[in-house]
């Protein structure tokens, strides 16, 4: 199932989703721009390298930002912006433009800090937006588990579009990272999407603290302004 579009109109001007949108495509480009060893190093500086995180926080600890905004291939990035495409822009509508970054870059770091806290000696670099996206899916599933979702469904060569509730999609996000975030418990340490895994531990943690912050934020507030 991949979701499409959904059926929740906003009142605003998504300034602050289309901002992160197009920051995190001109970083991929700049990524695309890099070779080998510089392409290396550009990741130690601005990636979570837990490793290093555990011994010299005070000098690593705004990599839990910087490491949102990277991305380990194409198929990483198009995917995680079109789910900040498709569910950001009514939380942004909830909680006020300024609220929503905040909201965002706390979920997206204590998610990286999450998959941190799972292997703190790893030396591979975990980076992507899919924590802070993950926080954003808490909040809309919490505000808005009714709304419509066009979704995309592959059954096996036979391919659909279905109108499904946001609770439905989204539950099944968060069952299939628990079931497979436990799976991969003894070499979480080793996930990263720039190696070909998947950090299960911070789309758990991401949507784990969007549910508790969102409501803090003024999620149910009539205005987030």
């Amino acid at each position: 199932m991949f979701p499409l579009y959904d059926e929740n109109p906003t009142r605003i001007t998504p300034y602050v989703t289309y901002g992160l949108i197009g920051m995190n495509i001109l970083v991929f480009f700049h990524e695309l721009s890099l070779r080998g060893a510089r392409l290396e190093l550009f990741f130690q500086l601005y990636a979570v390298i837990p490793r290093e995180l555990t011994t010299n926080f005070a000098g690593e600890w705004t990599t839990l930002i910087t490491s949102q905004f990277l991305h380990g291939g194409w198929w990483h990035l198009i995917s995680n912006m079109l789910f900040l495409w498709i569910f950001g822009n009514n939380i942004e509508d909830r909680l006020g433009h300024i609220k929503y970054l905040v909201f965002y870059l706390i979920c997206g770091a204590l998610a990286a800090a999450c998959q941190w806290f799972i292997g703190m000696n790893s030396g591979i670099p975990s980076l992507g937006a899919s924590g802070a996206i993950a926080g954003v899916l808490g909040a809309y599933i919490l505000r808005f588990p009714q709304a419509r979702v066009m979704t995309l469904v592959f059954l096996g060569f036979f391919v659909t579009t279905i109108r499904v509730p946001a609770m439905i999609l989204i539950g099944l996000f968060v069952i299939q990272n628990l079931l497979s975030g436990f799976v991969s418990l003894q070499t979480a340490a080793n996930m990263s999407v720039e190696t070909g895994g998947v950090a299960y531990w911070a789309h758990i943690g991401g949507f784990a603290f969007g549910l508790i912050l969102a409501p803090l934020f003024g999620l149910f507030k009539r205005d987030g302004y």
